[in-house]
């Protein structure tokens, strides 16, 4: 078995994707036509691919590609493609964002929303064995408010494929204590909770995070690097992070893989997984953010699948769930072929 079909064959864990930045320009395209709504002229490169430079832009471009996925049959389309080409790479558990924010704009309420995506999850499994769960998010820079009525929306909405609350958006917006009360509110409902910190902010966004929020895992948190003692305290306190190593070069934390400090964070105790964020924005894919591990960081067979170990051990998912998960793992660690029911 060569090296890269050695990779592929990997079972593989994703914790951190955004299911609207998951669709790809083609799939937008589609969506447009069906839902006959004009694209700005702008929105794609002469290569087809999205148009964007920098962290804002980048903002702006996948708010653009949300305002194509308008009605229920959109976001059955959009999470079928993307739980297909996680299960295509080898993965056997996804957890992505979904926030009630972006469909609400368009008439669709929450349990609505949810109906179909969690059509498109349960058709996922029956087709491949892939599991896949959503973390419902607020998003940070439309405010507290309106972080608070999403997570009491999701409290008195429980559904069985919803797991966790999370916060994305523009981290250089409001503080993380605004938005206490709406992780409380999540916390207390038995949902996990996770966060996007140490991303475009720094390391006191990751510190304010762990030390206010009931947060197990950080979205990004790679700029804890730049505080030694607040790295220890995540390895100390077994903090998860969400890292999304394709994502950070694209919207210009790090300018190249050499500058990464996914392995300095690791090599630090830190529990770390790898994630594709919004996978066509940034050319990446689960699949591809294992490769650029193996070949950029050195992480052989064994340690990319201790990382997916990671990340199903981090989920949000139902402990049976997650037990089973876990013993397909234990039995490609064996040398055994296995499939969760």
């Amino acid at each position: 078995m060569n090296k890269q079909s050695d990779l592929s064959s990997i079972p593989k864990a994703e914790l951190h994707a955004h299911i609207e930045g998951t669709a790809t320009p083609d799939l937008v395209r589609r969506l447009a036509r069906r839902n006959h709504l004009e694209l700005p002229a702008d929105m794609f490169t002469a290569d087809g691919s999205y148009n964007w430079s920098g962290f804002h832009q980048f903002l702006q471009a996948y708010d653009r590609a949300a305002a194509c996925i308008i009605t229920k049959q959109d976001y059955y389309d959009v999470t079928r493609a993307y739980l297909r080409m996680c299960a295509e790479e080898g993965a056997i558990y996804v957890e992505f964002f979904t926030s009630p924010d972006h469909p609400a704009v368009h008439g669709i309420g929450f349990a609505e929303h949810l109906e179909n995506i969690s059509m498109a999850i349960d058709d996922a499994c029956a087709d491949s064995g892939l599991v896949a769960r959503m973390i419902v998010s607020c998003v940070r820079h439309l405010g507290p408010e309106k972080a608070v009525a999403v997570a009491k929306t999701i409290a008195a909405n429980p559904d069985r494929h919803v797991v966790g609350f999370g916060m994305g958006g523009d981290e250089l917006q409001y503080s993380i204590e605004d938005f206490r009360p709406a992780y409380e509110i999540a916390a207390g409902a038995g949902l996990g909770c996770t966060v996007h910190a140490g991303e475009a902010d720094g390391p006191n966004s990751v510190r304010d995070a762990i030390s206010l929020l009931p947060v197990t895992r950080i979205g990004h948190g790679v700029r804890a690097i730049e505080d030694q003692a607040l790295v220890q305290e995540i390895a100390d306190r077994k903090i998860v992070l969400e890292i999304c190593l394709n994502s950070n070069l694209r919207t210009g934390i790090y300018d190249q893989f050499s500058d990464h400090p996914f392995l300095q964070l690791r090599q630090a105790g830190c529990r770390v997984t790898l994630n594709s964020d919004d996978p066509p924005f940034f050319f990446s894919s689960i699949g591809k953010e294992y490769a650029d591990a193996a070949t950029h960081f050195g992480l052989d067979r064994a340690q990319l699948t201790e990382i997916t170990r990671t990340a199903i051990d981090a989920s949000f998912v139902e402990h049976e769930t997650k037990i089973k998960l876990l013993a397909r793992l234990n039995g490609e660690k064996a040398g055994a072929t296995t499939q969760t029911g």
